[in-house]
């Protein structure tokens, strides 16, 4: 007669796959039997002041003096502003000759504004008092029309 063909190592291994599974069953069970709270333990409610809490409002409280008419649907439209002193002072902090750009500080707001070669009236260097109109550039205020004082 043969030897077995199962050695000690096979009946091991076998073992292990047998208690994986096992843990395998135990831990969907655990998560079926943990799924029944579901969708009422999600759900959250606003109070009439606007906060978030897990218990609904009382229909006591609530307002109901809200007309159509003060609902706001999307961004509001911008304002008209008055348009500032179009010609502004300032001082020039910083330019470069050779790269042809530099930046004034306003006198004013303090606000630094970039200005391209391509915006001069007159030659400036750095620390010349100018003037000069602001307009949108590609990225963000710049100073056209400078000229020195």
């Amino acid at each position: 007669m043969g030897k077995s063909q199962e050695t000690f190592n096979k009946k091991e291994k076998e073992k292990k796959k047998r208690k994986k599974r096992e843990e395998k069953l135990k831990k969907k069970e655990e998560r079926k039997n943990a799924e029944k709270g579901g969708l009422d333990d999600m759900i959250a409610y606003v109070d009439e002041d606007g906060n978030i809490s897990d218990t609904p409002p009382d229909p006591e409280k609530k307002k109901t003096n809200v007309k159509a008419e003060d609902i706001v649907v999307g961004v509001p439209k911008k304002e008209e502003q008055e348009p500032e002193d179009i010609v502004r002072k300032g001082k020039v902090t910083f330019f470069n000759d050779s790269k042809g750009y530099g930046f004034i500080k306003d006198e004013v707001s303090q606000e630094s504004v970039f200005v391209h070669a391509n915006g001069l009236i007159d030659e400036i260097a750095e620390n010349d008092k100018v003037t000069f109109e602001v307009e949108k550039g590609q990225r963000g205020p710049q100073a056209v029309k400078v000229t020195l004082v």
